[in-house]
């Protein structure tokens, strides 16, 4: 065993969350396993953000040695299934613990065919090692709803691999012989044999210096096109080979629709340079191209259109989730998640107000009122519910003193009044 490969083993966690769910109208604590890889003496330790979110109450690091330390969660991006944890130095030092760090590789150096080693916890089967190969060095897909009904794969390819990957190994380490971190172990192939991802390990180093430099998140700006490639589409567009990028579609209300961008038009340049979007593989640095972007900053785009070729000036605005944050409200039985700008453009809403209704408990106020799932409460008691903050208050002047409360809800694009009583 080489020495590197032996210290990449000492390096390599068992993680144990829990966390809260905002589910059926109460609030829930649920427990999960992952693994992760220390990459600094100071305990930084890696993972995949399905593992570790925003969620947890309580993380448990397990060391090499089988000794088990408390972590928090530094920072958290489910754009690229990635999260950072740090272990808790002063309890490291109190009870003389000793742990290794691994070091990254470099992924775009990989080749198919090439010798990898699946790392971490599969199953909670701590110091795991599975091997294959690089089956695929430029994997793309996105999944809308990958981390917890987060978005993620927009901003990066994957590694795939034939190394064996199972619940448990997710967040672990894809390194080469030398023990050289080139990935972090993510996900499946649902129904498949012998296809697994990772996320390379040039996007967790770019992540990772993101998440330390803007203090736990990575911002990134947005236009609001929906990019598809141009493979085989050239000669219905009259288009060169390697020239553009097809712009699917545009979001209502986003800076490049209110600059005039259609669906169908072709992106030909931006800021100057010429981009060529004729594979999927090509897609993130495309969108990474405008996610690096300051936030509010001046693009100069040059579309084709039909026959014509148009300039068009879009200024970013920050990219945001679907997914808003939730909350319970117990005595009601009611758990509600916020309505983002992103969700509301996407189900043509007037604006981003109200909370979505994402879980009833049998037998509360809500659930006797009439209040299903999937309504948008736009107003208690006559107020705009323009944040959790509001919806907080009502039910702590409810607890305080139980009276008939007034909903307006939105439902199938029609407002409805719901008196929930105590």
């Amino acid at each position: 065993m080489k020495r590197g490969f032996k210290q990449l083993l000492e390096s390599v966690v068992k993680i144990d969350v829990r966390e809260v769910a905002f589910e059926a109208g109460t609030k829930r604590f649920t427990g999960g396993i992952g693994s992760g890889v220390i990459l600094s003496a100071d305990g930084l330790v890696l993972t995949n953000a399905h593992v570790a979110s925003p969620r947890a109450v309580e993380i448990n690091v397990t060391l090499a040695n089988l000794e088990r330390v408390s972590a928090k969660l530094v920072g958290w991006d489910h754009w690229t299934d990635l999260a950072l944890l740090r272990i808790d130095l002063v309890e490291v030092k109190r009870r003389s613990l000793k742990f290794s760090h691994a070091d990254l590789g470099e992924s775009g150096k990989l080749y198919p065919g090439q010798e990898v080693f699946a790392v971490g916890t599969p199953h909670g089967l701590t110091r795991t090692v599975t091997r294959g190969i690089i089956s695929n060095n430029n994997r793309y897909f996105e999944d809308t709803r990958g981390v917890n009904g987060y978005e993620t794969g927009a901003f990066n390819t994957w590694l795939q691999t034939d190394a064996a990957i199972n619940p448990g190994n997710s967040g672990g380490p894809l390194v080469t012989n030398d023990g050289k971190v080139i990935g972090i172990s993510s996900r499946t192939y649902l129904g498949a044999n012998n296809l697994g991802f990772a996320i390379p390990s040039s996007t967790a180093q770019r992540v990772v210096a993101g998440m330390l430099l803007e203090g736990g998140g990575i911002t990134r700006s947005y236009i609001g096109i929906v990019p598809k490639e141009l493979q085989d589409l050239e000669n219905f567009y009259a288009l060169a080979l390697n020239t553009g990028m097809l712009i699917n579609s545009v979001e209502p209300g986003s800076p490049a629709a209110k600059a005039g961008l259609r669906s169908g038009d072709i992106l030909l340049t931006l800021n100057g340079a010429s981009i060529d979007g004729r594979f999927p593989e090509q897609l993130p640095p495309i969108q990474n191209l405008i996610a690096n972007q300051p936030v509010g900053a001046s693009l100069k785009l040059t579309v084709k259109r039909g026959t014509e070729t148009r300039d068009y000036t879009v200024v970013t605005e920050k990219l945001e989730s679907r997914v808003g944050e939730e909350w319970a409200l117990e005595k009601w039985g009611l758990s509600v998640r916020k309505v983002s700008r992103a969700y509301a453009r996407e189900n043509q809403l007037d604006d981003a107000s109200g909370v979505i209704v994402i879980g009833v408990q049998p037998g509360f106020p809500a659930a006797a009122a009439g209040v299903s799932r999937g309504d948008i409460i736009t107003k208690i008691n006559d107020q705009l519910v323009l944040s959790l903050d509001v919806i907080k208050a009502a039910q702590a002047a409810y607890e305080t003193k139980p009276e008939p409360t007034l909903f307006e809800v939105q439902r199938n694009r029609r407002l409805s009044l719901y008196i929930l009583k105590p």
